[in-house]
């Protein structure tokens, strides 16, 4: 059956009325043939998101309105490995009797990419190429483990990840980039990298999961240079007491309706 994730406004809602809705969900879900297999709760944005196997949305939803007539707004159809990637679980939450201890779905998505690859490919040949884009995979990797954050894909020349923290996804963007500035120290063959990110919620104004969030780190790191990382406006309202920025640009991004101001992240 499809695997559904549907996004509900909370507000009035406390942790443990999430748990309760689940709980009569999961028990009638059998008389309409659903699966609901998980749910996250956000309470500082007042939105629930629950996880579903069902023939069809239809369906699902149905299940909300006799358990408890709590009815998502919107529903998307998802693809569970890259439910995982991006949220780390595709299975009930541990909250050992305490729900406040249930995690939001709000994640930070971080996209790397190796600045003038194509020109590189062509000036060192294929198999030294494949061997520079290993390193690079090696220091995105290693810096993505340091902080607990995940990778979602290989873009072939980038890395898009993702983070249940905000300063996890900084703080990993500023390691990476310290790792190519060591890794350059001792190479005869400089790499760079360019980096974007930006934070959001899985459902938002999109048919895919993180799509508005995905689209928009990945046409904020398309605008970052050499060595620089590139962050949204609402990633930096999360981290700058913590990490120093300045602002970069007012820009329109593509696919994106309204401006985006743009601040990079000092590193170095």
């Amino acid at each position: 059956m499809p695997i559904f994730l549907d996004r509900h406004d909370m507000t009035g809602f406390t942790a443990s009325d999430v748990a309760e809705a689940h709980r009569r969900d999961m028990e009638i879900q059998a008389d309409y043939g659903v699966n609901f297999i998980t749910y996250w709760y956000d309470a500082s944005r007042n939105s629930g998101f629950c996880l579903i196997d069902a023939p069809d949305a239809e369906t699902a939803m149905e299940v909300h309105r006799q358990a408890h007539g709590h009815v998502g707004l919107e529903v998307i159809p998802v693809d569970l490995s890259a439910v995982e990637a991006f949220l780390g679980r595709v299975s009930d939450p541990h909250v050992h009797g305490h729900h406040d201890e249930i995690e939001p779905a709000f994640r930070t998505v971080m996209f790397t990419d190796l600045v003038d690859s194509t020109a590189m490919t062509a000036r060192v040949g294929d198999v030294k190429s494949v061997e520079l884009v290993r390193a690079h995979d090696s220091i995105v990797r290693r810096s993505l483990r340091d902080v607990g954050g995940r990778e979602v894909k290989h873009t072939g020349d980038g890395i898009m990840a993702a983070f249940d923290a905000a300063d996890a996804g900084v703080r990993c963007a500023r390691a990476i980039q310290v790792g190519f500035e060591t890794f350059n120290l001792a190479s005869n063959e400089l790499l760079h990298v360019r980096i974007g990110l930006d934070a959001g919620e899985p459902v938002a104004d999109s048919n895919d999961l993180f799509g508005k969030t995905v689209q928009k780190a990945a046409r904020i790191c398309a605008k970052a240079g050499s060595d620089e990382i590139l962050i949204s406006e609402a990633l930096r309202a999360l981290v700058e007491a913590e990490f120093p920025t300045e602002f970069r640009e007012e820009a329109t991004l593509k696919g994106i309706s309204a401006p985006e101001r743009i601040f990079s992240v000092l590193w170095q």
